[in-house]
């Protein structure tokens, strides 16, 4: 049996600063030395969520970080989840389960609320430590926010409690990186500042040896070594959480390829759903509210969205809406991910102001069908055969194929919506997939329009190959296997952050 390790904690001088890709390295290094580690961030703030095989809601971050551990993500591992649903509320997400909106005011300001808050996370904390080994937690933001300092129950409040050996990350591509350190260093309490063992100075470009007068520099100024200089990489790829990283991805139309527009949206919400597109190398894929970028596209992808009725009214306000549909009737593919599949109906209604003030938007028109948001939230994890261009005939559960011998339901994917989608007067049903429990999901109008709840649709191969059914740029013949190629990611990050980290120093501050 392994020796056990003290908690191991990143936390950050900013936003994006890499938190969550080192964090991610780490739990790799330590599956492969031999350790059953686990990720852990008290809180998170994201609209990229997941379903745990227990039906529970957590951030992707650590749905990423369970993976290069080796394990099926829990709730534990992130037990509070806020999804903001405009620029002032957020829904907040207690231990996977929606415990009502809030205000960041409200939330802030309610220090009695945020103890029972971090009295929960505590509690998921020490049920992870006993059963795995170490437990790799991450930070938010900067840890020198000092105005939220004592309502912080995600950074060095969190440390303390783990008693973590803590490593400060420092993004040095966006400048001022010895200011970022030392103020960061320098603002913390004595009691916080002990726990700080290194610092890791993230995203460096060309030669790290030019930084070696920087690493002394920052040594001195600090008292603290620091344990790492990682460089700037884009051959390794891992799913990013942060909308920040959208940034990167505004490409644009590229001849030779299957090219895919996915819908920018205001309060887009799982942007990981494609990020195996990035991947696969027939596709193509940018992100863009531009209307000229929408029209050259071969296929346009509407994401989902945690405020569908607004972002929808939006799409129709500035010309997107009538594009997606001018391209729907010149043979374009156009599909839709729950939010996204929604706004392809007829209507989207709000009766109990649930996501906001408008009660109802029309909407696309493409899809016979109309939605109503409702309070209960489904999250569950599914598995499901994907059947387009196949004639079905439902009734009740009782499902009957033509044309195909047997439902092989071997593709997964997971739901996160509230609202319930039915059909308009006397449409046929035409499911997108039908579940193992017998149950159906999404609208299959031909092989140019459909859309789906299902979250993760586009990981399976053979939904992958449907996509790109149809264009003559699909010279790759094999099929693109995604988890075998993310598991193959996570070993060649684990191989750039030993290359660049005292790993023998960090094992001697676990033990």
């Amino acid at each position: 049996m392994k020796q056990h390790l003290k908690p191991i904690m990143f936390v950050g001088t900013c936003s994006d600063a890499g938190k969550s890709v080192i964090n991610a390295a780490f739990c790799r290094i330590f599956k492969q030395d031999g350790y059953h580690p686990a990720p852990f961030k008290a809180q998170n703030m994201s609209l990229n969520s997941y379903s745990t095989p227990e039906g529970g809601e957590m951030g992707r971050a650590q749905v990423v970080q369970a993976e290069a551990s080796g394990i099926a993500p829990h709730t534990d591992m992130n037990p509070v989840l806020l999804k903001p649903t405009n620029d002032k509320n957020s829904q907040v997400v207690l231990n996977g389960r929606p415990v009502g909106n809030m205000s960041a005011k409200d939330y802030f300001g309610m220090k009695s609320q945020k103890e029972k808050l971090f009295e929960e996370a505590v509690k998921a904390f020490k049920r992870l430590e006993s059963r795995y080994n170490p437990i790799v937690l991450e930070g938010a933001g900067s840890i020198s926010e000092l105005n939220l300092r004592d309502r912080d129950i995600t950074n060095m409040r969190m440390a303390m409690q783990a008693e973590a050996a803590t490593f400060l990350v420092a993004d040095i591509d966006r400048g001022g990186v010895f200011g970022s350190v030392y103020g960061t260093i320098e603002l913390l309490r004595p009691e916080e500042r002990a726990l700080m063992k290194g610092i890791i100075i993230n995203k460096f470009r060309g030669d790290s040896f030019l930084f070696d007068d920087g690493r002394r520099i920052i040594e001195e100024l600090t008292g603290i070594p620091v344990v790492g200089v990682i460089p700037w990489f884009r051959d390794i790829k891992i799913e990013e959480e942060d909308s920040v990283a959208l940034d990167m991805k505004h490409n644009t139309y590229r001849d030779g390829k299957i090219n895919v527009a996915i819908i920018l949206l205001k309060r887009m919400s799982n942007f990981t759903d494609f990020d195996v597109l990035d991947m696969d190398p027939r596709f193509n894929a940018y992100y863009t509210n531009n209307i000229d970028e929408i029209e050259k596209a071969d296929i346009i992808l509407l994401p989902g969205s945690k405020n569908t009725l607004s972002d929808l009214q939006s799409l129709r306000a500035n010309g997107i809406a009538d594009a997606i549909i001018r391209a729907h009737k010149a043979g374009k593919k156009v599909i839709g991910i729950c939010g996204g599949y929604q706004m392809m109906g007829a209507r989207l209604e709000d009766p109990d102001g649930i996501e906001g003030s408008l009660s109802a938007v029309p909407g696309l028109g493409l899809l016979p069908q109309c939605t109503v948001i409702e309070q209960e939230k489904v999250t569950r994890q599914s598995t499901f055969a994907f059947l387009p261009g196949k004639h079905i005939e439902t009734h009740g559960h009782h499902v009957e194929t033509h044309g195909r011998a047997s439902l092989q339901q071997h593709c997964h994917g997971y739901e996160i919506h509230m609202g319930r989608t039915t059909l308009l007067g006397d449409a046929p049903e035409s499911p997108v997939v039908i579940l193992s429990d017998g149950r159906t999901d999404g609208y299959y109008l031909d092989n140019s329009c459909w859309g789906s709840y299902m979250h993760g649709i586009l990981d399976n191969p053979e939904v992958l190959d449907n996509l790109a059914e149809g264009f003559d740029k699909t010279a790759e013949s094999a099929p693109f296997d995604y988890a075998a190629f993310k598991e193959e990611q996570y070993d060649k990050l684990a191989a750039l952050v030993r290359e660049h980290v005292d790993m023998e120093y960090i094992y001697r501050q676990l033990l």
